[in-house]
């Protein structure tokens, strides 16, 4: 048999005993120690579930000892023994127990007959390890979002970035402002082709957000997979949506149209207005209530000023506020924006433009940055002493191609398995003047953007086996990775990918 354990992501310790424990059929029974709350015996069939693995009173004994404690640095960490006797699984937390019983099912799922007598002891070096989901550019099923939800559990990754407003779609409803969705969430062209019986007809006009039942489905799916969900919301740019629903809210006063095509354009929100507080209140409540996350992502990239720059309103927001620039009233809007969302109770995010010309106003403490147009914005926000999300997007996206070829899907570049895989977000790379700033890297997201993917089969084609790389990078410490050993693993990997129903790439790896 094959004993080489083919986790992903490769678990941090493993040591190899000299048996080996045969096994009739690919089906476990789980017995719980400590906390046995029907909840957690829930979500531990899940992870099994997942992993392709059935839960019966027959199957193969899994013996969980949950001790839960007051201690987040350990709450995902866990212990795997494989033994005559069946698996041993110890953990501090709900979450660890489940990643435990994750290992599990994957060891289980690779076994041909027998397992290796095994001890495993696991746990993450980052705490944030996510996957950026956008569903403006395409608008996807709430079936591929779960999909997706499961594919990050089996990884574990434990955050699902959500992107549910651009210019091209506005995703969820807001009672007040009805128009966002009514108006904002569809646009006139092919690049979202209408389903024939698909899950969003209605009648002859189909629905492109996602209602509020919905939305709380998703919540609690993901976590029943100790998965937290972080919205985002858009502000200032990337508002045509909004824009088309609310023409008031723009410097021009429109018209405006949901946009059809990608990129950046000059029509954002207006600065000067008060309004558009107004609306954001409503869009930010709303987003709280439906969101149970400490976590709402406030947008703030790639926000042209031009319109600012000639709008009688901005111009006069600029001298109130005794400012010396439109960019320096993007700052402002942001610190405004920041400050509604901590008022919710809530944390805010926002990409690394957020750093920038704040010389009037210095951004709030307690944002957290997204450094994605390289490594830069995030050693910037660290020796200012932010807290850092690292998605560059030379390496971390997602939707560019798998390789330099006009034949591959994807756009904007090329990143390898290997490109990816070698970044690490708190690695020799960033080069920080301060040693101890690395405890503000919370860890990483890989992302998908969805221009030009109507279609989710060929999403997944673009993420798999990049997404398993990413969880690995995000898993481990950066001494400890190895890439040779993760291509091993990977094409153990991929007939559990293809047995759950997931598309790939199989093409080269670097």
């Amino acid at each position: 048999m094959n004993r080489t354990i083919t986790i992903i992501p490769r678990p941090l310790s493993i040591e190899y005993g000299d048996k080996t424990i045969g096994i009739s059929k690919k089906s476990v029974s789980i017995c719980i120690n400590g906390e046995t709350r029907n909840d957690i015996h829930n979500t531990l069939k899940t992870a099994f579930k997942i992993t392709g693995i059935d839960t019966s009173e027959k199957g193969l004994p899994v013996f969980v000892d949950i001790r839960i404690k007051d201690n987040d640095e350990n709450n995902e960490a866990y212990s795997l023994n494989i033994t005559e006797e069946g698996i041993r699984i110890k953990a501090e937390g709900i979450n660890g127990a489940f990643y435990g019983c994750i290992s599990a099912g994957q060891i289980i799922s690779g076994a041909d007959g027998e397992l290796p007598q095994v001890s495993i002891s696991d746990k993450p070096v980052h705490s944030w390890r996510g996957f950026l989901l956008d569903t403006c550019r395409s608008f996807y099923s709430t079936t591929f979002i779960k999909k997706m939800l499961d594919a990050c559990a089996l990884h574990k990754l434990n955050i699902l970035h959500w992107h549910l407003t651009d210019d091209q779609g506005w995703r969820f409803e807001v009672p007040e402002y009805p128009l966002l969705t009514e108006v904002g969430s569809k646009r006139q062209d092919n690049t979202l082709p209408e389903a024939i019986d698909g899950f969003y007809d209605e009648g002859k006009e189909s629905r492109r957000w996602y209602t509020d039942e919905e939305i709380k489905d998703i919540v609690r799916y993901a976590k029943e997979r100790c998965i937290n969900i972080i919205p985002e919301v858009e502000f200032p740019g990337h508002s045509s949506a909004l824009l088309a629903a609310y023409p008031e809210f723009g410097c021009t006063g429109g018209p405006y149209h949901v946009e059809n095509r990608w990129g950046i354009f000059p029509d954002v929100l207006c600065l000067g207005n008060d309004k558009i507080f107004d609306i954001y209140q409503a869009a930010l409540e709303k987003i709280t209530k439906l969101f149970p996350s400490d976590y709402i992502h406030i947008g703030g990239d790639e926000c042209p000023h031009e319109r600012w720059d000639v709008c009688p309103k901005c111009l006069e927001r600029m001298k109130k506020e005794g400012l010396d620039s439109t960019a320096e009233l993007q700052a402002w809007g942001t610190t405004k924006i920041a400050s509604m969302v901590a008022a919710l109770g809530k944390t805010p995010i926002g990409w690394d433009e957020v750093l920038e010309n704040n010389k009037h106003n210095a951004l709030p403490a307690n944002v957290i940055v997204q450094s994605w147009r390289g490594i830069e914005g995030g050693i910037k926000a660290a020796s200012m002493n932010h807290k850092v999300i690292m998605s560059p997007c030379e390496r971390f996206y997602l939707n560019f191609k798998n390789k330099d070829s006009f034949e591959e899907p994807g756009r904007l570049g090329v990143t390898t398995t290997k490109k990816l895989y070698t970044f690490s977000p708190a690695g020799k790379e960033l080069k920080l003047e301060n040693p101890d700033q690395k405890n503000l890297i919370l860890g990483g997201e890989c992302a998908l953007w969805t221009e030009k993917l109507p279609h989710s089969r060929n999403a997944e084609y673009l993420l798999f086996p990049r997404f398993c790389a990413a969880s690995e990078t995000l898993w481990l410490p950066e001494e400890e990775k190895d890439f040779e050993d993760f291509k091993v693993r990977i094409e153990y990997h991929k007939k559990l990918l293809h047995q759950l129903d997931y598309r790939f790439y199989e093409g080269e790896l670097e």
